[in-house]
C-alpha cells in the first residue's frame, strides 16, 4: 500500500502536465466572422499599394468585444497623391484629435449610427469635434473592418462592415488639417 499510494500521486501530476496548451484552455470567445472587404473603394484605390507589414497589422487587430479591427490589409499611399481622411473625436481630450482611428468618409447622419458603424463606445468619445486631413505620401496605414466592441452590460456593438484606417502615428502622418465643431442639430 506504501508503494501504491505514492505510484499514483506520481502519475496523477504527470499526467496532467503532458497536456499541451490548446488542450488546457478553450476560448471563451466563438471565432469572429469579419463583414465587408479590406479592398480600398475605387474612387482611392490607385493612391495606395498593397504591402506587408505584420507588425503593423497586429497592432490594428483586436479581440472580440475589444474594438480595433476585424480583419484588415496593409496599404502604402503612393507618392504624389492627395487623400482626404476624417477623424471624430473629443474636445475634452485635445490628444485624441490625432488617434489612431480614421475614415474615408465625413460623418453624416445620426451620431448613434456612426457610433454602431465604427464601433464607438459612448465612454471612449463623445464625438462632438471632427478634423479633415491630408494623408502624407508614403505613409503605411491598415483599411479594414470593425471589431465587436462591447460598451457596457447593456451596450454591445456587433462587428461592422464599414471601412476604417489605422493610423499608429496620426499627428506625423497628416497634414493640412481643417477642425470643426460638432452642434446640435434635431429633425
Amino acid at each position: 500500500m506504501r508503494i501504491l499510494l505514492p505510484s499514483l500521486l506520481f502519475m496523477s501530476l504527470t499526467g496532467c502536465s503532458s497536456l499541451t496548451p490548446s488542450q488546457e484552455s478553450t476560448s471563451t470567445h466563438p471565432p469572429t466572422e469579419c463583414k465587408g472587404s479590406v479592398a480600398l473603394p475605387t474612387n482611392i484605390a490607385a493612391n495606395f499599394e498593397a504591402i506587408e507589414d505584420q507588425a503593423l497589422l497586429e497592432s490594428a487587430l483586436g479581440e472580440p468585444e475589444q474594438g480595433k479591427l476585424c480583419q484588415g490589409q496593409v496599404y502604402k499611399s503612393r507618392e504624389a497623391t492627395e487623400v482626404v481622411l476624417f477623424r471624430a473625436w473629443n474636445s475634452t481630450n485635445p490628444n485624441s484629435q490625432f488617434g489612431q482611428w480614421w475614415a474615408f468618409d465625413k460623418p453624416n447622419g445620426k451620431v448613434s449610427t456612426y457610433r454602431s458603424n465604427y464601433e464607438i463606445c459612448y465612454q471612449w468619445s463623445p464625438l462632438d469635434k471632427l478634423v479633415r486631413c491630408t494623408l502624407k505620401p508614403g505613409t503605411k496605414v491598415v483599411v479594414g473592418n470593425g471589431q465587436s466592441a462591447k460598451c457596457s452590460e447593456y451596450l454591445t456593438y456587433d462587428v461592422s462592415e464599414t471601412q476604417q484606417i489605422y493610423i499608429s502615428d496620426a499627428a506625423n502622418s497628416v497634414t493640412n488639417c481643417s477642425e470643426y465643431d460638432g452642434t446640435f442639430s434635431w429633425q
